[in-house]
């Protein structure tokens, strides 16, 4: 009997005996826990959360970050342009793997050139996709991205169950 079948048999009397079964998750056991302290100043109107904190035993995935490029790679020389098509793009990556905008627990975000004239388009993008369930995030201005026009790219850390 080969060592594989040995360690699966194992396995099945382990479980015959013990009576353990495997466990599956509530919805509610899934849920992010969405933390803003009182006595910190409130990111929610800036389009995050302080701090998220994710359930036990979750699996996490990683999506790499998503510029402003549409399905053929062009790229709009626009900056609210690329912010509303990268988030299209994180939008279509979370479908890819089965997620949703409520599973994610973290972003951040790469500002080419970044000034305060670009929160209120990050701001509005990011309440666009998230709604009030804001993962923690992070602005990280950069003087250039992957190629040249781009101008803004998002990554995202995502809790699937």
């Amino acid at each position: 009997m080969s060592r594989a079948i040995k360690h699966l048999l194992i396995g099945v009397l382990f479980i015959m005996t013990t009576g353990l079964t495997p466990a599956t998750a509530s919805e509610s056991d899934r849920k992010l826990t969405i933390v803003n302290p009182q006595n910190l100043y409130d990111p929610t109107p800036n389009g995050y959360s302080t701090a998220v904190i994710t359930p036990p035993n979750a699996r996490i995935a990683y999506i790499s970050g998503q510029g402003g490029q549409d399905a053929t790679g062009s790229l709009s020389p626009d900056f609210a342009a690329q912010v509303k098509q990268a988030y299209a793009n994180l939008t279509t990556a979370l479908t890819g793997i089965g997620a949703r905008p409520d599973q994610v627990a973290k972003l951040t975000v790469f500002v080419v050139d970044h000034d305060m004239s670009k929160l209120e388009v990050l701001t509005r993008n990011v309440v666009k996709v998230f709604g009030e369930t804001l993962p923690a995030q992070t602005l990280v201005p950069v003087p250039k991205l992957a190629i040249d026009p781009m101008l803004f790219e998002v990554e995202a850390v995502v809790v699937l169950d």
